[in-house]
């Protein structure tokens, strides 16, 4: 099942109206949410279900878009990517799309966000210490000519909050 795909930015895809999930559904995701090696046989059993249909609900979350990928949840400190930030940036009015395909260019961006507020785009990236992240701001983000400002959060530690809610439901 950990084939790696991704289908891409949210809302980039063709927009179907959503489908509803029902309670059999909501326990795949969360199983998968937890570990998305599980096998078919085990998520069947956890939700008692056949194997048959676990598959073809699985696959039907994934051709509606519900799940977007699998993939494994990294510590990015013991990776060597010991030094993570938020980067606020305020970009040209209606350079989102232009300014996101140069984000996702960047080493380490892990998550880009469009968002309102006083700012524009929100980015999280991990980098191996604070002088990467450093020349990361003032080599790479700054030099985009669509970035107007940028402000820099340091990450001084985090915690899986979707890991341990699930943990706790299951």
């Amino acid at each position: 099942m950990a084939d790696g795909r991704d289908q891409g930015p949210p809302g980039d895809e063709a927009q179907a109206p959503p489908r509803p999930l029902d309670a059999i559904d909501r326990d795949i995701l969360r199983i998968l949410q937890t570990d998305g090696r599980a096998s078919i046989r085990s998520v069947a059993d956890r939700v008692h279900v056949s194997r048959a249909n676990a598959y073809a609900r699985i696959n039907r979350l994934i051709e509606d878009g519900v799940i977007r990928g699998f993939s494994a949840r990294v510590n990015h400190e013991r990776a060597g990517q010991g030094a993570s930030a938020y980067i606020t940036l305020k970009i040209v009015q209606n350079s989102w799309r232009t300014v996101r395909e140069q984000l996702q260019a960047l080493p380490g961006a892990a998550h880009i966000a469009l968002v309102s507020g006083d700012f524009d785009v929100l980015l999280l990236v991990h980098t191996p210490d604070n002088r990467t992240l450093r020349e990361l701001v003032l080599t790479r983000l700054q030099a985009i000519p669509e970035v107007l400002s940028t402000r820099t959060l340091l990450v001084f530690e985090e915690t899986d909050l979707n890991r341990r809610a699930l943990t706790d439901e299951l």
